[in-house]
């Protein structure tokens, strides 16, 4: 019996302690081997009892676990992951995710019978109940995971990080994450880097849930964000993002075409109102790509 692990769980948190107790829970509950996982979590300097939770159920548990702390951003974190995996696969978990049992057994399964796959992507589960703001954010998430769009040229439809598998040595080939970007979009960055060499992009039935954001205000600082990485990513490969599709009036659409996906997967009125989620997310997505632009981040191109 091998003692070297198969695959890492990379978890990079930050002042979640609202949900963190639930993604650790699943974690510990994983029916994979034990001895074939490590834990890495690269803790961001939370300012709240985030990493007090996470040591609590570290102190009684059968996976070999290591600790970092972080501060210079979401891709540098990432980045230590990359280069403290001693497994052939990176599985990502976030603060606010639970995975089913079967989840981690699934996606190595499925990387091993695939080696030209350079990341698996798992499917979002429906997670309704808690406010029509992320009700509608989670059934964004749900209906794209369904559709299986995974080698698109845009932002958007690239798989994230969020419970993806990446196959460390592919990882590792392309030059890692980015450390310099300081919003979001380091993971679509690095698998839009994947594709042009080469290595293919698939989805696995295996479900996660996230626990999105319950208010518009929440929402809105998360889009300006992720707009805010977009403008760096966008300087740095000007093909990566089609802007015309990131406007508030494409999001509109984008919202619309889903409106039907969205009431056959719930079966209630509110999924018709995805085109308004939609616009809302683009305007402050610009709003932070405006923000990096006005502020000259991004434009010095990283090596």
């Amino acid at each position: 019996m091998t003692n070297s692990p198969i695959v890492t769980l990379g978890l990079c948190i930050k002042n979640v302690d609202e949900t963190i107790a639930k993604t650790m829970q699943s974690i510990i509950s994983q029916d994979f081997p034990h001895h074939l996982i490590e834990l890495i979590v690269v803790e961001g300097f939370s300012n709240d009892q985030t990493l007090s939770i996470v040591k609590d159920y570290l102190s009684d548990i059968d996976i070999t676990y290591r600790i970092y702390r972080n501060i210079t951003g979401l891709g540098a974190a990432r980045q230590i992951v990359v280069d403290k995996a001693q497994s052939k696969y990176i599985i990502w978990v976030d603060g606010d995710m639970v995975l089913s049992n079967t989840y981690t057994r699934g996606q190595v399964e499925f990387m091993e019978k695939n080696p030209r796959v350079a990341v698996a992507a798992g499917k979002y589960g429906l997670c309704l109940g808690h406010g029509v703001v992320a009700d509608l954010e989670n059934l964004v998430y749900v209906v794209d995971s369904s559709c299986g769009e995974k080698e698109s040229s845009t932002y958007g439809y690239l798989p994230g990080t969020e419970g993806a598998i990446h196959r460390v040595d592919a990882v590792r080939n392309s030059g890692g994450f980015d450390v310099n970007i300081k919003g979001a979009a380091e993971d679509t960055e690095l698998v839009s880097r994947l594709v042009k060499t080469g290595w293919k992009l698939e989805s696995t039935d295996e479900v996660f849930v996230e626990f999105t954001r319950n208010s518009l205000l929440s929402l809105w600082t998360q889009y300006m964000w992720y707009g805010y990485g977009g403008h760096f990513v966008f300087h740095k490969d000007a093909h990566s993002i089609s802007l015309l599709k990131m406007t508030p009036m494409a999001g509109f659409v984008a919202g619309l075409i889903r409106c039907k996906s969205g009431f056959k997967i719930t079966h209630k009125k509110f999924s018709f109102l995805l085109p308004f989620h939609y616009t809302f997310k683009r305007v402050a997505w610009m709003a932070g790509f405006l923000k990096g632009h006005l502020t000259g981040y991004g434009h010095k191109k990283s090596n």
